[in-house]
């Protein structure tokens, strides 16, 4: 792990301090992207089969997972795991339900009524990854609040096995969910057939969910089409920053930092402290702990990019963090919540040393699909706003146009736009001249 003194460093050096690794838009990921889009627009459900017998390794019957198979995927999961599917998504439901936006009714001058309504985007399109590790609770957060939101049909797409069949775990989640159509699609591919849809799979007007670059250059292409869907946001390798004091527990900070680099070898991991002692003591710790992962070789390759940052004081460590804008914030600090204020650019902030990340990721109730890449300065998580439209109506009484239409005037003609002024001077001349 890199260890680096904030305070030695000049802008320059403190800008690539905190840069991402660059994740070069390679030309063979971009064109073969095109390729396989321009592939399943032409072709459609036989391109699909084509290209997951080529890149997943296995010949489908069947597009859509069938009825058997969800009745065989719920026996083959255990009770266990019934059971925390099951308290998850209670937990995700609780929190969705109680964030979701409300319709609004508001007067702002008498006979001047505005409004904000709410509708559910019709389809929407899930993609739910499996390739290094099939992820149920990623069906979890996209579906809860997909069904919250009140979309119409919701449709899956999660990668087959090499049996032709899809992860028990992620059907037993879907159909939690109310998810009932589940295609057996992987890679761009999949985005593909959501985008375009073809005589199998629905065209899906907004498309969410994580994957590795092929998927995120397809969502990116597709979404720039004339008529193509709307994606749920910019996506890149998962990151976490620890801000710790003195007061925290080197074996705790060290293990919030190696569950996030296990989870690619792009993964970001960085701590933020002004203890130089417990930079140390987790360095160490992080040695210890990394050698008894099954999936310790992945970690060690995020941890050649990790940083140890030492800063002047906890003050200045969230200014470190904000600048940076991490997916998940960890405030490991004997006093985490006097720092809250202060955090500005996250995308889900944990507080105190016993809220690892891990139940953000899977139970706590809020949602694990977050802006990355420094993408939290601006984005938020997925929530069920993310799958609705809000949509503002206005309604004028009489005495409504009067009060304020000469202020709509005065801007029209400001503007250069007389149509628009005209649009409101013959109301209020007919108004004037009615009964």
């Amino acid at each position: 792990m890199n260890r680096i003194d904030w305070n030695r460093l000049d802008e320059a050096a403190r800008a690539e301090a905190l840069a991402r690794p660059v994740r070069e838009r390679t030309v063979e990921v971009r064109l073969g992207v095109e390729r396989i889009l321009a592939q399943v627009r032409a072709d459609g459900d036989h391109a699909l089969r084509l290209l997951t017998r080529r890149f997943d390794g296995c010949e489908l019957d069947a597009l859509e997972v069938a009825g058997d198979e969800f009745a065989a995927a719920a026996a083959a999961v255990p009770a266990d795991l019934h059971a925390a599917i099951e308290e998850a998504a209670g937990r995700i439901e609780a929190f969705h339900r109680a964030t979701a936006p409300q319709a609004v009714q508001v007067e702002t001058a008498p006979g001047v009524r505005c409004e904000r309504v709410l509708r559910p985007i019709a389809r929407v399109g899930l993609y739910v990854p499996a390739g290094g590790a099939p992820l149920p609770s990623t069906a979890l957060m996209l579906g809860v609040p997909a069904r919250l939101a009140g979309c119409a049909e919701v449709v899956m797409c999660t990668p087959a096995r090499a049996d032709g069949r899809c992860d028990p775990a992620v059907l037993v989640a879907a159909r939690r969910c109310g998810i009932g159509r589940v295609f057996k699609l992987g890679g761009a591919q999949a985005i593909a057939a959501m985008a375009f849809g073809t005589a199998g799979v629905p065209r899906c007007d907004k498309l969410f969910g994580p994957g590795n670059a092929w998927v995120t250059e397809a969502k990116q292409q597709v979404s720039v089409l004339p008529g193509g869907p709307a994606i749920d946001m910019p996506a890149g390798p998962s990151e976490v920053l620890v801000i710790a004091d003195a007061t925290a527990d080197p074996a705790l900070v060290a293990a919030d930092l190696l569950a996030q680099a296990e989870h690619g070898p792009d993964s970001q991991v960085l701590l933020v402290s002004p203890a130089a002692a417990l930079l140390d003591a987790v360095a160490a710790e992080v040695e210890r702990q990394c050698r008894i992962l099954p999936r310790a070789d992945i970690a060690r390759r995020a941890l050649a990019g990790s940083r140890l940052v030492l800063v002047a004081d906890l003050g200045q460590a969230v200014e470190v963090s904000n600048r940076y804008a991490p997916e998940h914030l960890i405030l490991q600090v004997a006093a985490p919540r006097a720092l809250l204020a202060g955090v500005h650019s996250a995308g889900s902030v944990f507080l105190g040393a016993w809220s690892p990340e891990s139940v953000g990721d899977y139970c706590s109730g809020t949602n694990h699909v977050l802006p990355t890449d420094g993408h939290a300065r601006a984005w938020s998580g997925a929530s069920v706003a993310s799958f609705q439209k809000q949509i503002t109506v206005q309604e004028l009484s009489p005495r409504g146009l009067r009060g304020i239409g000469p202020c709509a005037v005065t801007l029209a003609r400001a503007e250069g736009l007389e149509a628009h002024a005209r649009a409101v001077t013959l109301r209020l001349a007919a108004l004037e001249t009615g009964p």
